[in-house]
């Protein structure tokens, strides 16, 4: 059975509430908002393609509307050079908010981009290998693997065999109330439970870089959202 079947088929609980439906339709992206820096948006051959500018901060390209239950699917292709993710259930707010974690308090700044984010990372110089590892952007960091948390030597061997450095990866993330999963090439990565945030907006991350003309590039997006 091949990878991606075995992801249809893990999530075929959820998706089945819902047909999928093409969340970019490698046309257009009207209705869009950038979000965070001014990195490079184009559409190129039915890809959505992010270019890094120097001095940008992270850049977030939204398309409308909030999700909270789904199944969201995808390919990437990314600069080995670049660090980039997919935001899921993410927030922006015109004033700051304050966010209560592990007896302390968080802020975060008006019009700052923070939530679930499913990590793009094909980096050999970093070592880690986490794609599809949950992070959660402007917030608390990593939800997992976590720092010093035990499973991140797993999670990178993982990773590093799963992991196509300069050719395309297919990502399937499941939400469902507070349980959250993703898959990386047809194998599970991430199984937890979280439940600071249960709805919010998709994003494609542009992840700041002193180098321009990096570059990402995603295909075949779709979502299947839960009734």
């Amino acid at each position: 059975m091949n990878g991606i079947a075995v992801i249809m088929l893990a999530g075929a609980g959820l998706a089945g509430a819902a047909e999928f439906r093409p969340l970019f339709d490698g046309v257009s992206t009207n209705g869009w908002v950038l979000r965070g820096g001014h990195a490079k948006f184009r559409i190129e051959d039915g890809c959505l393609v992010g270019v890094t500018v120097p001095g940008q901060a992270n850049s977030f390209l939204c398309p409308p509307g909030e999700y909270s239950d789904f199944v969201l699917e995808y390919e990437y292709k990314v600069d080995p050079k670049l660090n980039s993710g997919v935001q899921i259930r993410s927030q922006c707010f015109e004033t700051p908010v304050e966010v209560p974690h592990a007896g302390k308090t968080i802020k975060v700044p008006a019009g700052r981009v923070h939530g679930y984010q499913v990590e793009i990372d094909n980096d050999p110089a970093r070592a880690r290998f986490w794609s599809a590892g949950l992070y959660e952007e402007g917030c608390r960091g990593w939800i997992f693997p976590g720092f010093g948390g035990g499973e991140g030597a797993a999670f990178t061997a993982q990773g590093r065999r799963l992991t196509k450095v300069e050719d395309w990866n297919q990502v399937r993330v499941e939400c469902r109330g507070d349980h959250i999963r993703t898959w990386l090439n047809g194998e599970l990565r991430v199984d937890v439970r979280d439940g600071r945030v249960a709805r919010g907006f998709i994003g494609f991350q542009v992840h700041s870089h002193k180098e321009g003309g990096l570059e990402v590039r995603w295909r075949n997006i779709r979502i299947a959202e839960s009734r």
